[in-house]
């Protein structure tokens, strides 16, 4: 399972919706939303800074993922940034991996 960062910001509307049912219920439907893809919820909080809302969840694949992010965008009511996560396990697979690379005009 592929774990993600998504960072939501929150459209006028969208913090209507927010002050309306609160936030215990926005992180329901985001957990539900990812069960229903497959994955979880591992954490979701409110936040002051470039988002409105940060979510780290795990769910099956790059597809998922894009679909959240679809999904959320058609919406209107919030705009959402996503951010692959890796394990430092994963970073040490990828520092052993032989690159042929060159780089632009070589």
């Amino acid at each position: 399972m592929a774990k993600y960062l998504i960072v939501a910001s929150y459209t006028s509307q969208g913090i209507k919706g927010v002050i309306d049912k609160g936030g215990t219920a926005r992180r329901e439907a985001v957990e539900k939303m990812a069960a229903d893809l497959g994955g979880h919820v591992e954490s979701f909080h409110f936040g002051f800074g470039e988002g409105d809302a940060y979510v780290v969840v795990d769910l099956p694949d790059n597809v998922g993922a894009a679909a959240v992010g679809l999904v959320v965008g058609a919406s209107g009511m919030a705009t959402t940034k996503t951010i692959v996560l890796l394990t430092p396990e994963e970073i040490d697979r990828a520092a052993a991996t032989s690159v042929n690379y060159a780089p632009p005009g070589s």
